[in-house]
């Protein structure tokens, strides 16, 4: 719909609602494409409410839901930390909310100078040598890396079209390879769960553009081979991308940059405490050498003299991933978190996210059932991965049944099915945020559901019981128009 005529209709008071024109007619037409009919209304009805009724329907919606500033929530991969208010306040002053990214740039010098400092702050902590801002997310920051890739080698005129991928990758790798119109090849990793060079060495050729990596990877485990990994690519001639979600793993301690990658997205919203979810916001730079500074998307921010620009002039830039600035809010909180930490204080952030998360491994796994993966000695990193495949073999309880459980006790459960590569998964980061009292709160709670697999295997499988919904038929979550809904409503446990 053109912008017009949704800030038109958008804008029509509630209380002369109708529908009887073209324009209106237009947007019941596009709701009827995206909705079920029963959700759409057949005439406008205004709520006749008091205050206190609007205010305590919503504040009922907000108690039923569950965030990080309630309790731990330890989804694997997604760095789920908590976010200090000083950030929020910071992102709601007048002088960046009120800002127009339509305003020239002699008016927005402040803004500038504090998203070029956030640049350079990335390019040290990262190894990179510029940042581009504008990617709304970690997937959009790969799609960025690897058309800058593409492009890459386009413009040296060599006919490259394969990107290797590990089997413990994020999802979006391999998507964002398929979307930039090349090729995976996949590879996998050992019994300990890391890419060995050979595996390397058999699948590289002329053809290779380069390789997307994690590390640490999905599984919490550092790639031990990663220099001669990046040997092996780089003479072939092909680049490295350094996937940057698990970026706090790191922080302080180690650079991708120092690890041979030519190109990293980080995910400020992850690694540098910014509220996401359900969505969005988001914010995926993307930084790389200086080799590869001509490709970045235009405009990125320069200094000239005292004064800051949009530099317009990359040779070979692929373009622009995000309209003007990117997620400019977002950016300013996680440069109010960088600078409240400072260096050191980062590198105790990554310290006690490691520390956590390898106490709460260490205790789940002395439990019955609960078995690591890969099973090797090694320390985990940020997260780590564990199987339920044994108690799901001998009593029927699947890793969906125990993350279930977890609901009941009121904490959000890890990660489920992921990495693939792990039969029956559980991923599991605490991060840096969470207490020990909270982590031996966590591990007393497995205790428990794994007592009720042996011994009320029911209570486990009917799960969850205590929240406002019972468990949710996926493939109708999945697919609402096309199948009848079938849920629980949870009966409560007393």
């Amino acid at each position: 719909m053109p912008e017009r005529r949704q800030a038109r209709w958008l804008e029509k008071s509630l209380f002369d609602y109708h529908l009887n024109d073209e324009e209106d007619n237009e947007v019941l037409n596009i709701l009827h494409e995206y909705l079920p009919e029963d959700l759409i209304r057949k005439s406008f009805c205004f709520p006749v409410l008091s205050e206190f009724e609007v205010v305590r329907h919503f504040t009922r919606l907000s108690q039923q839901n569950y965030g990080v500033d309630l309790g731990i929530y330890p989804l694997g991969s997604c760095t789920m930390k908590y976010n200090p208010r000083i950030n929020e306040e910071i992102a709601a002053l007048k002088g960046f909310a009120d800002l127009h990214p339509l305003q020239d740039c002699d008016e927005v010098q402040g803004l500038l100078e504090l998203l070029y400092l956030l640049s350079k702050y990335l390019s040290e902590l990262t190894g990179m040598d510029y940042f581009t801002l504008q990617p709304a997310a970690g997937a959009q920051g790969e799609l960025t890396g690897v058309l800058i890739m593409k492009k890459y080698f386009e413009v040296k005129g060599e006919e490259r079209d394969e990107v290797i991928v590990p089997d413990t990758a994020h999802g979006t790798n391999p998507a964002s390879v398929k979307m930039a119109g090349l090729k995976v090849v996949e590879v996998p990793s050992n019994k300990d769960g890391i890419i060995e060079p050979r595996i390397i060495e058999e699948v590289v050729s002329d053809k290779t553009v380069g390789i997307m990596l994690t590390n640490p990877n999905t599984l919490g485990v550092f790639e031990d081979y990663i220099g001669e990994v990046a040997d092996i690519i780089h003479d072939a001639g092909g680049l490295l991308y350094y996937d940057g979600a698990n970026l706090n793993a790191i922080l302080g301690w180690i650079r991708p940059g120092d690890m041979g990658f030519d190109i990293t997205h980080v995910n400020l919203h992850k690694t540098f405490s910014t509220p996401h979810g359900g969505g969005g916001p988001g914010s995926g730079p993307v930084g790389v050498k200086a080799f590869l500074k001509d490709f970045l998307p235009v405009p990125i921010i320069d200094k000239d003299g005292d004064r800051y620009r949009l530099n317009w002039d990359l040779k070979y830039s692929i373009g622009k991933v995000h309209s003007f600035y990117g997620n400019v809010l977002v950016q300013i909180r996680a440069l109010a978190y960088i600078l409240r930490n400072g260096f050191e204080g980062l590198k105790k952030v990554s310290a006690v996210a490691l520390l956590n998360s390898n106490y709460l491994f260490k205790r789940l796994c002395e439990l019955e059932y609960v078995r690591p993966y890969p099973d090797n000695s090694k320390p985990r990193m940020h997260e780590f991965v564990v199987s339920m495949k044994e108690v799901r073999d001998k009593y029927g309880i699947s890793a969906r049944d125990i993350a279930k459980r977890i609901l009941d006790h009121g904490v959000y459960a890890p990660t489920t099915y992921f990495p693939i590569i792990v039969d029956e998964a559980l991923m599991i980061e605490p991060t840096e945020t969470v207490s020990k009292e909270e982590l031996d709160e966590y591990i007393q709670i497995f205790k428990n559901i794994m007592d009720e697999a042996v011994n009320d295997r029911d209570k486990v499988i009917n799960s969850p019981r205590n929240t406002s919904v019972g468990r949710i038929d996926d493939a109708y979550a999945s697919r609402p128009r096309t199948m009848k809904p079938s849920y629980k409503w949870g009966a409560g446990d007393g």
